[in-house]
């Protein structure tokens, strides 16, 4: 049975309702968050191999990897759990994400590893100033000839997310797989009230107080026409056996770019649900990087969207809406007021091709108008210490939970219900929650539509959850609330034609006493 068959019937379970906002019971171990390698030198190679596909399809591609081991990975705290190593193997889709500072100076060194079909090769760096050493002229940039290497180096000025691709033969490389992402880090110390988490690789997102973050994920979307890789891949074994037969060169390689029908929708290099798995899984040896946001409410995620294919594709996300911090790494300020952020507040972000969008985005359960953790008056939490504590909501000036506790799990005014909407403390949810032997799928839905832990061995005091104690999902396992994020162009979530698949994931919100493990 294929991937795509074995998951089907658990996914459709709460698609539907997940599309429409429906919140769920969701048991799952949160991923990785923005994966990637460090510098300030980058020894890159462009070569073929296969990619895979839900489907069983493996497909020819090209695509940048590593030629020596990386300086260090984006870090990635250790937790006890053993999770799949971090890599950078010779060929990736999507090529690494270069993690760089403002300021820093960094190079990077391309090695055409590509068939010889394929001729030269080269990366374009869009919003930086570059200079090229070795190779040969091309139309747009210094090209690496099959074989030969050629170095790029500039200083990047300004933080934000950025795209790199190929500049030669466009049209097909970068269909081929030929493209990453930069992420450059701002130089700014932390403002006040601004810390650096864990699982976020700076403070802030740019030099501006008003963009602190707790989380961070990256997005890139793009499209594959398999027809247009077969092609390449005629070719190249044409090429191939000439050379056998004694020739010395072959034709460029051409491909037929219209009409163009991709039938293949990535995100990070994956589709749905293999998006959802985790980074540097054994089982996607050339696509490491996953999908899957984890957060806890309150929290302000990063969103860092990439367009890196030919089409536009609509990044559609539920839950809430996000606030645009930035396109193409420029900060988007009141023209009165630097201080203040200028963005949109977006509900699709359109993933214009070659273009970037930093966004935050935040879910705290306002609006819904029931109490998001179920609870009732008198409710009690107990800490690691066995005290008992009333659970309380304490509006703050906007209304939430956060005035005199703290979401840090350690600390002795921990609160369970950290970033809570005080208005709906205490409120029941307006509608009788469905039967679980009814709409249960194996463990990806419990009947309850409540935040929350479900049993007292999960290191803080149970939260009983309708109905009763009824756990599907193990003795540490949480139930949150499942959101879907997906393309808003319905072919863009099937797979070959099939649905689903395709440009899909799941925004998943966890309580608070619920530790997100972004290191597996």
């Amino acid at each position: 049975m294929n991937p795509m068959t074995r998951n089907f019937r658990r996914l459709a379970s709460w698609f539907f309702a997940s599309a429409a906002a429906t919140c769920l019971l969701f048991a799952a171990t949160a991923q990785a968050e923005v994966n990637g390698i460090t510098g300030p030198v980058f020894n890159l190679t462009a070569s073929a191999d296969y990619i895979s596909q839900p489907d069983g399809a493996m497909i020819y591609s090209w695509g940048y990897g590593c030629t020596t081991t990386p300086s260090g990975f984006a870090a990635r705290p250790a937790t006890g759990v053993a999770g799949p190593a971090p890599n950078c193997p010779l060929m990736q889709l999507p090529g690494p994400t270069m993690i760089v500072t403002e300021g820093q100076a960094v190079t990077i060194n391309l090695t055409n590893s590509l068939p010889l079909a394929a001729g030269n090769t080269s990366i374009v760096f869009p919003g930086f100033q570059v200079t090229a050493s070795g190779g040969v002229g091309g139309a747009m940039v210094q090209e690496a000839a099959p074989g030969s290497t050629v170095s790029y180096t500039f200083t990047p000025t300004h933080p934000g997310t950025y795209s790199y691709y190929s500049g030669t033969q466009p049209e097909l490389q970068i269909q081929m797989g030929l493209y990453g992402a930069i992420v450059v880090l701002p130089t700014m110390a932390a403002p006040t009230g601004c810390t650096q988490g864990p699982f976020s690789l700076a403070a802030t997102a740019y030099d501006h107080a008003a963009t602190c973050y707790d989380r961070e994920y990256l997005f890139e979307f793009s499209e594959i026409d398999s027809r247009m890789h077969q092609q390449a891949l005629d070719q190249v074994n044409s090429c191939a056996a000439s050379v056998a037969g004694g020739a010395t060169s072959c034709p460029e390689i051409m491909v037929t770019t219209e009409p163009y029908r991709p039938n293949y929708f990535l995100i990070n290099g994956r589709s749905m649900p293999d998006d959802m798995d985790a980074s540097y899984s054994a089982s996607y040896i050339h696509q490491p990087y996953n999908g899957n946001p984890h957060i806890h409410p309150g929290e302000r995620l990063l969103m860092r969207v990439v367009g890196q294919g030919r089409w536009q594709h609509p990044f559609h996300f539920h839950g809430n809406h996000a606030r645009v911090l930035a396109r193409d790494g420029n900060l988007i300020v009141s023209q009165s007021d630097a201080t203040k952020l200028a963005g949109p507040l977006l509900f699709t972000i359109p993933t214009v091709s070659g273009q970037t969008v930093d966004a935050i985005f935040t879910w705290t359960g306002k609006g819904l108008n029931w109490d998001v953790y179920n609870h009732h008056s008198g409710d009690q939490w107990v800490d690691a210490g066995g005290v008992s504590h009333p659970i309380v909501c304490n509006p703050d000036a906007y209304g939430y939970n956060t005035v005199g506790v703290s979401n840090d799990p350690t600390a002795t005014n921990f609160a369970p219900n950290y970033g809570e909407w005080c208005a709906d403390h205490n409120k029941p949810i307006p509608i009788t929650p469905p039967d679980p032997q009814i709409v249960a799928n194996g463990q990806w839905y419990a009947g309850t539509p409540y935040l929350g832990i479900q049993s007292s061995n999960s290191g803080f005091n149970s939260t009983p959850l309708p109905p009763g104690t009824l756990n599907f999902n193990g003795p540490t396992s949480e139930a949150g609330y499942a959101y879907m994020w997906h393309s808003h162009n319905e072919r863009e979530i099937t797979t070959n034609d099939v649905f689903p698949g395709g440009m899909m994931m799941m925004l998943i919100v966890d309580p608070f006493t619920w530790y997100i493990d972004e290191s597996l």
